[in-house]
């Protein structure tokens, strides 16, 4: 089996974007049942296997445009927004069903960019996904088209679903698309194009094989699916370009068919540990006992009863360095609390928490996964 394919057998948290014309007849402006339920074949199998499946699809706008009667051709922005409030209930309910025909639960998401951009937000959506997963349910995930506006919106589902994949520490992320991978030049105008079946890089040369980003035809294209890889591959997850047109793509792709995979040089765990020593800049510092740094040391998260003091000024989310009483740097990671309520917690057990702040937050002041060590800690 080739190193792609078994990069694929060992994913085990997976998103995979749908796009408007793989879901909605663009004739009728109604779903494509039939395709729609060899993807839910597909997913149930993978869950069956105890993989997790998140879906990023596109689809409310073309159904409730349908519904509205709207013109065709572009839309105005308050014409979009009513199209995707009728278009998602329908939507919604379709997988709704689909999944319930099958023993599984399906939940929606509604995002939009600052969701993915701002910290408090971005963990609120990333932790509340995971809980969804834990639970064996199905998030459906899609831009909050009601509510977003043109100069906020992420404008194709390509760059949502590579925020979502990055988000959520994702193996890999699969684009559905209307061809099977990426060519060397656009295959329907170029005799010589060709498919690549490995990319490990996203070098100059592949941003042009691309095209213009500035040109209508890009517009959900390859320059979309290029920006999508540049965010994932970053973040340690593969993605793979293949075709959706089919029925049952995601057991085509595990059988072989034409795609072109993007391989991260890492994987995800350490993608984001990298991210959060790194890249991020700490905006206080936490001070932790003797047993605390032990207990990280075993690869446990850091707990109030553990902590000594803290530093600066932060909030929930920020990144912070973790120190040991003698000032030697451990660590960083992101706080699970603002400074104020970390300050009143502190040298407290886990179970005191919702009595002292009143409301029950997380367990731990920096969980193990939000936390990078250095390799070597010294007491």
């Amino acid at each position: 089996m080739p190193a792609e394919r078994s990069d694929w057998t060992k994913a085990r948290r997976i998103v995979v974007k749908i796009g408007s014309a793989l879901l909605v007849d663009r004739a009728t402006g109604r779903l494509r049942a039939t395709w729609l339920n060899s993807l839910a074949d597909d997913v149930a199998d993978l869950a069956a296997e105890g993989r997790q499946v998140v879906l990023v699809s596109s689809g409310a706008i073309a159904l409730g445009r349908h519904v509205l009667r709207l013109p065709a051709g572009p839309l105005e922005l308050e014409q979009s927004q009513a199209a995707a409030a009728v278009g998602q209930i329908s939507l919604a309910h379709a997988y709704q069903d689909v999944f319930r025909q099958r023993g599984l639960i399906a939940a929606q998401i509604l995002l939009t960019l600052g969701d993915t951009e701002e910290r408090r937000r971005y963990l609120n959506a990333r932790r509340t996904i995971d809980r969804i997963l834990a639970n064996n349910t199905i998030p459906v995930v899609n831009e909050n088209d009601t509510v977003a506006t043109t100069e906020i919106r992420y404008g194709d589902n390509d760059r949502l679903s590579a925020r979502v994949a990055s988000m959520l520490s994702a193996d890999c992320l699969v684009l559905l698309s209307d061809v099977d991978g990426f060519y060397t030049a656009p295959p329907n105008t170029s005799s010589d194009a060709k498919r690549l079946d490995v990319v490990r890089e996203i070098t100059p040369e592949i941003e042009a094989m691309a095209g213009d980003a500035g040109t209508e035809l890009s517009r959900g294209g390859m320059v979309t699916k290029i920006a999508a890889a540049k965010v994932v591959l970053a973040a340690g997850t593969d993605m793979v370009i293949t075709s959706g047109k089919v029925l049952h793509p995601l057991r085509a792709l595990a059988e072989g068919a034409n795609a072109t995979w993007f391989l991260a040089p890492s994987d995800p765990v350490a993608a984001r540990k990298r991210w959060i020593s790194g890249q991020l800049k700490p905006h206080g510092a936490i001070f932790v006992d003797g047993g605390a740094e032990k207990a990280l040391t075993q690869g446990k998260s850091l707990l109030p009863a553990g902590v000594q003091r803290v530093e600066g000024t932060f909030n929930r989310g920020d990144a912070v360095v973790i120190r040991a009483v003698d000032g030697r740097e451990l660590g960083r990671g992101l706080a699970a609390y603002a400074k104020a309520d970390a300050e009143r917690i502190i040298g407290k057990k886990s179970g005191e928490i919702a009595g002292i702040l009143g409301y029950k937050g997380r367990s731990e002041l920096i969980h193990r996964d939000d936390m990078a060590l250095h390799r070597k800690i010294t007491s």
